[in-house]
């Protein structure tokens, strides 16, 4: 029995978990890591990655035309798969080790307050940051535990193209590999419970969900999966009501579970609930010596979120600086094909908050000249504003998650929207709309007021 002593025990090598170790060591603490399955944790190897790479193969065999070829999945997936190996030296043992991490491979349990056990090893530590992410959430669904089913942790496994995909779940994990799946040669059948993309805008959700099935993505809403049964190659599906899906292959896409029965956390007196470890602004457990940040954390299931968490914990572990989190800038994308991007309030909860104070400005992608040229004609950005700032933009359309970046540095710094509307960009570039937007805020103060339009005739009639 092997015992370490250290400055901060990182638990997890996932997004959030990597950065802590890799900051704090780099500062001049000791560090050790400790991962019980893959480096670069779900983002890498399950998650963000793998999905964006398929979807740019999906996207790419639709913009070819034609009818998609058995060929077509094969190189995808063969595409996945080298994306991964790409970055993985990133993430990798090797890397860490280079910087000075102390890397453990295994699985952590806490034995006390201030100790964990990884097989043979003891580790205590002055500070530990649980970093152990989340996993594809199996509902109890009467029957799936008998049928062979599908999660993100499996999904890219496939090595031919499913004949009928049923998805159950029409978040934006269901409905990216929805629209993957769907270009990709697979017939797509999305069953969801309550509404498609029901946390975002009802207008920009409706956008991306009248692309998809127009796409033959067929999306069924308000239907309760009730059971489900069949074997490899013909599952059924039944919702409330008696009526029954048929497909080949079936995934299971309704949210997220953290990571948290292998820890044993009531032995370090840390209080989590079915939403994660429960902390403080600080990201401080119940104990004062554990902090737990990304998925886990239960604030957010966002790969940047960690990263942004990870930052806050540093200040707080290495420096001593009491850095607490806020989460009102943190943006979300989902990536279909149109991508959908939202930060800070939706207009629903932007009225409800400020009421007659906000004023919302639409504009579409058809009146910025650069998406003419393109032909991105579909999509839109909404721009909710008080007192001359920004409090939430949903934008959805071609290159949302890029679009929506000079907001995400507005609301992050509490910038006005006199900086976006004074930025210079240069012309044409799809950048515009969010300029634009920004500009419709004060429009009506300028060229719509009495008052301006008196002092601009009273110059006018005296300036030399």
């Amino acid at each position: 029995m092997s015992h370490i002593k250290t400055d901060i025990c990182v638990i997890g090598g996932g997004s959030g978990g990597l950065s802590v170790a890799a900051g704090a060591v780099q500062m001049g603490a000791r560090v050790v890591l400790v991962e019980g399955h893959k480096m670069g944790g779900d983002c890498l190897n399950y998650g963000c990655v793998p999905s964006k790479a398929l979807l740019s193969q999906g996207k790419a065999v639709k913009a070819r035309g034609g009818t998609p070829r058995a060929e077509d999945f094969h190189a995808a997936m063969a595409h996945v798969h080298a994306t991964i190996a790409a970055i993985a030296p990133h993430d990798s043992v090797e890397r860490f080790e280079g910087l000075g991490v102390q890397v453990i491979e295994g699985f952590a349990r806490f034995s006390g307050a201030d100790t964990v056990a990884v097989g043979e090893t003891t580790i205590s530590a002055r500070r530990f940051v649980i970093a152990t992410g989340s996993r594809a959430f199996v509902p109890p669904i009467k029957g799936l535990e008998n049928v062979p089913y599908m999660t993100n942790e499996t999904l890219f496994e496939q090595t031919e193209c499913p004949s009928h995909l049923l998805i159950i779940g029409a978040g934006p994990i269901g409905l990216e590999m929805a629209q993957a799946h769907r270009r990709l040669g697979a017939r797509v059948t999305v069953i969801e419970g309550a509404t498609a993309l029901g946390r975002d805008d009802p207008e920009a959700a409706a956008v991306v969900l009248d692309q998809l099935r127009s796409e033959g993505v067929e999306i069924i809403e308000q239907a309760q999966v009730e059971q489900v049964s069949g074997r490899a190659g013909a599952i059924e599906v039944q919702v409330k009501g008696g009526t029954i899906f048929v497909g080949t292959h079936l995934l299971v896409a309704v949210g997220r579970a953290p990571n948290v029965e292998k820890l044993d956390l009531e032995k370090a007196g840390i209080r989590h609930s079915r939403a994660g470890i429960t902390v403080d602004a600080r990201l401080r457990s119940s104990n004062r010596r554990v902090y737990a940040i990304g998925d886990v954390a239960g604030q957010g299931q966002f790969t940047h979120l960690a990263g942004y968490h990870a930052g806050v914990v540093i200040r707080s572990v290495v420096f001593g600086l009491p850095a607490k989190a806020r989460h009102d800038h943190i943006p979300h994308v989902t990536f279909t094909d149109p991508e959908l991007a939202h930060i800070g309030l939706s207009e629903a909860e932007a009225r409800k908050r400020y009421g007659g104070q906000v004023s919302v400005h639409k504009l579409g992608y058809d009146q910025i000249d650069r998406a003419q040229a393109e032909g991105w004609k579909t999509g839109f950005i909404k721009m909710m504003a008080v007192r001359g700032r920004p409090v939430g933009v949903t934008i959805v359309g071609t290159q949302a998650g890029e679009v929506i970046a000079p907001y995400a540095l507005a609301m992050a710094n509490n910038l006005k929207l006199s900086a976006i509307a004074g930025t210079v960009l240069p012309y044409p570039t799809l950048a515009e709309i969010g300029k634009r937007a920004a500009g419709a805020y004060f429009s009506p103060k300028l060229f719509d007021s009495i008052n301006v339009k008196r002092f601009v005739g009273l110059v006018q009639r005296w300036l030399p």
